[in-house]
Formats: structure tokens, sequence, C-alpha cells
């Protein structure tokens, strides 16, 4: 039976035997091809397109360069905001305009109800109870009064305070300079906040005194705003929107600088006791953080202030025609007792905490928006140019 497959000596005498060949390397010096691999220059049709692949690789990293260079170029003429600049706290001003007027706004049910337990506490048993007799007897708008004043005046405030903060804040670290600015920053918060808060209060005062008549007697002497403006000067002129500032500033400039140096304080912590540092987050883990910070340093801020809110809140509901300041505060102090500066602080610690949270992390968004770092640790030093 002739076999399947011819024999060895036949095949060596037709192709030759590859042991009869002089050694070859395995690999060619000048084209880097084995002996026996096929010669690509002899097929046309992949010669031409490994070439124009070769090219597509060369000339997309020459794109890819000179669009990084082009980018670059761009960036400082794309509008980007340099910081401590004008338009820098130009842009802070409104994130604090957002920030207060929004969240102020929302929690209105929550200030009503405490507004007319601090004037009488005898008025209702518990918030449901008061939500329930004011939502039977004047709907959901009774249950929204004040909402107007509430939103321009808290807008206005917050505007005047986050950017005069950080207005004030860099400007004081400038003049510590950067080893003292940073030994006592927590010195620096307070003052910065201070006297951001003392300008921001004078944009409140008559919008804080028109929202107290108007959730201090439901319905309400005003059908809104600007009558409510219209009235309260025809009968007191200006200064009967002013009468309640000095109590106002007691208020509200402790509570600004609890909330300022504790959220900044407290922000730090958290990232002290995580690992990492704070560049190493999302932007979305550090508004997180901002909430945060920002509703336990509201708990502090409630807690503060707490005596001075509820005097602002009976100042402007029982305070007579001509009557001086220490005369009223004296007869109310007279009236309520110690105990009763502290009426209402639970629920304003709910209220103050939620706020304060909301606050900073839409604030600390709308930075992170603009392209700002959020908030925490002192301002850069000044560099001299």
């Amino acid at each position: 039976m002739s076999p399947l497959f011819p024999k060895l000596e036949l095949l060596q005498q037709t192709f030759g035997s590859p042991l009869s060949q002089p050694k070859q390397t395995m690999t060619s010096k000048t084209t880097g091809r084995t002996p026996y691999e096929a010669q690509m220059d002899l097929y046309p049709a992949y010669s031409i397109a490994d070439d124009t692949k070769n090219k597509a690789k060369k000339l997309s990293a020459e794109a890819a360069k000179e669009f990084e260079a082009a980018a670059a170029k761009a960036r400082p003429k794309s509008g980007q905001i340099e910081l401590y600049s004008g338009q820098y706290y130009a842009a802070c001003t409104f994130g604090g305009l957002l920030a207060c007027g929004l969240t102020h706004t929302a929690v209105t049910p929550l200030d009503l109800v405490k507004v007319q337990r601090q004037i009488d506490s005898k008025l209702y048993k518990s918030n449901i109870q008061a939500w329930g007799k004011i939502y039977n007897s004047h709907g959901i708008r009774g249950i929204f009064t004040g909402w107007g004043p509430t939103f321009v005046g808290y807008s206005a405030q917050g505007a005047f305070k986050y950017g005069w903060y950080e207005y004030f804040k860099k400007t004081y670290s400038d003049l510590a300079g950067p080893e003292a600015a940073l030994k006592y920053k927590t010195a620096l918060y307070l003052s910065a906040s201070a006297s951001a808060e003392f300008l921001a209060d004078i944009a409140l005062c008559p919008f804080e005194a028109i929202k107290v008549r108007m959730q201090g007697s439901i319905p309400s002497p005003y059908t809104g705003t600007f009558h409510g403006l219209r009235t309260i000067t025809a009968a007191e002129g200006v200064s009967g929107l002013y009468k309640g500032l000095y109590p106002l500033w007691g208020r509200q400039i402790p509570y600004t600088m609890m909330k300022f140096a504790s959220f900044e304080t407290i922000v730090e912590m958290i990232y002290d006791r995580l690992p990492g540092s704070k560049n190493d987050y999302s932007k979305a883990a550090q508004t997180g953080v901002s909430f945060t910070g920002g509703y336990l340093a509201g708990i502090l801020c409630a807690i503060v202030s707490h005596p001075a809110d509820v005097m602002v809140s009976k100042l402007n509901a029982y305070r007579k025609p001509g009557e001086s300041f220490g005369t009223v505060t004296s007869r109310i102090y007279s009236d309520i007792g110690f105990r009763g500066l502290w009426n209402g602080l639970p629920l304003r610690i709910v209220m103050i905490g939620t706020l304060t949270g909301l606050q900073w992390m839409i604030y600390d968004y709308f930075k992170i928006f603009m392209g700002f770092p959020t908030t925490g640790g002192p301002a850069p030093e000044k560099k001299n140019t």
C-alpha cells in the first residue's frame, strides 16, 4: 500500500534541505523580520495601510500637543475669575444671597410658630397644634405668613454677610501676616464674621421688623412687604424700621461669629480625622462635609443667640411709640424672666441647624460651580508682585 504522505527524501529533493543552507539569525538586523516572515512590501495594499496607520498615530500625537498648548493659552481668557479680586467678592456676595434667601424662606412655617410662641408662650401647647390651628383658619397661605420680607431681608443679609466675610477674612489675614494668621486663625474668623454681620444687619433690620409684626398676629396687618414698609414709615418714620437694630445686633453678631468660626473649626477637624487631605476628596464629598459642619455649627449658633432672638420678637411686637430701648427691655424681662428667654429653643435648634447646614452646602456648591475652592482654612498670604 502506498503511504499517505510523501517520504522525507522526496521532500528534500524537491525543496532542498534546511540543513544544507547556511545558518541565519532568527531576525534580520535591517528589517526586523524573521527569515520565514512574509515581506509586506510585496503586498502594496497592506504596505499602504500600515504606513497610513503610522502617520495617523504621529499626527494624532502632534494634534494632542497642539490642543493642550491652545487650551493653556485660552484658560486665562475664558472668563475664569481670579481669587480675591473684585469679581470674586461679587460672586461670593451672590452665592450668599442664594444660600440665605432660599433657606430662610423655606423654613418660614417653623419661624412663624417660633415667633408666635416667643411672643405668647401660652398660645399653643405644641408646634403641631400651632400649625394645625393656623392651617384650619387661614390655609397654606397662613402657614407661610411673612415669607415675603423673609426672602427679601435674608437675601440682602446673606449677600452682605458672605461677601463681606470673604473680604474681611482676606484683608485681616494680609494685615496679620501669614504666621499670625495661621496661629490666630480662630480670632481672625471671629473678627471677620463680626465685621460682616454688623453691616449685614443694617440691610436686614427693616425687613425683620415687618416679618415679626406680620407673624406676631394672624391675619397679618400688612398685605405684603412693601405695604408693611409704607405703613410703618408713615406712622413711625424710618426709625420705626430700625428700632430693633440693637437687639438684632445682639442676636446676629454672636450668632454669625459662632456660625463662621465653629464651621471653619469643625470642617478642619473633620478633614484631620479623614485619611488624606481635603483636596483628595471629590467636590460632592466636600459639600457633604460642608453640610455636616454647618449643621453642627448651627446648633451652637442657636444656643448662643436665642435669648436675643426672644427679645427681638417681643420688642418688635410690644415696644410702645417713644419708649426707650432700655425701658422696653426691662419691662419684657420683668414679664418673662430668665427662663422666658429660652422659650422655643428646641424648635430653633432644629430650624437653625438645618438652615446653617443647607446654607453652607449651597454656598460651597456655588463656589465649586464658579471654580472656587470650598470654604475652610485661612486665606493665603498676599503675594508681592
